[in-house]
């Protein structure tokens, strides 16, 4: 959930600063930049944390840390585009698919106790998958529904 503090507290800044600079805060703008922050700061983690991502990904699929770092750029990719007004309900229907998806390396992260940071096998397991992990999927999913798609 910690990664959640990316996301809020941008929000929140964001929503002071328009309301400082225009008189008034601007939630479609504030919530897309706070979704922006968060998922580019984390495409970033892909290039620094590649081999315990690499470590997430289910043995059957190929070409491990082609997907880390291919993700990762789609994740920078998909901040740019929520910040482009014409771009930017595509590119949360395509975040909110991406994020389903991957969500199968998380189950999988959690169920082989995968420690990212380490790449190590000394991760919390399944009890950050059903704290954590899950309650995040469903918040940055529904952010991005929200701001990406509804009040669009």
């Amino acid at each position: 959930m910690k990664l959640l503090t990316i996301l809020f507290v941008t929000f929140i800044l964001a929503l002071l600063g328009t309301w400082i600079f225009q008189g008034k805060p601007d939630f479609l703008f504030s919530g897309n930049l706070g979704m922006a922050v968060f998922i580019i700061f984390t495409g970033f983690s892909h290039f620094k944390f590649q081999k315990g991502m690499a470590m997430m990904i289910p043995d059957f699929v190929p070409g491990k840390m082609f997907w880390v770092y291919f993700t990762g750029v789609l994740e920078i990719a998909a901040g740019i585009g929520l910040m482009i007004p014409s771009m930017r309900e595509i590119t949360a229907v395509l975040l909110i698919i991406f994020y389903v998806l991957v969500f199968m390396a998380n189950i999988n992260s959690s169920q082989k106790k995968i420690n990212i940071f380490k790449a190590d096998y000394t991760g919390p397991g399944m009890r950050y998958l059903y704290r954590e992990r899950i309650p995040m999927q469903l918040i940055l999913i529904g952010w991005t529904w929200y701001f990406g798609i509804y009040l669009n």
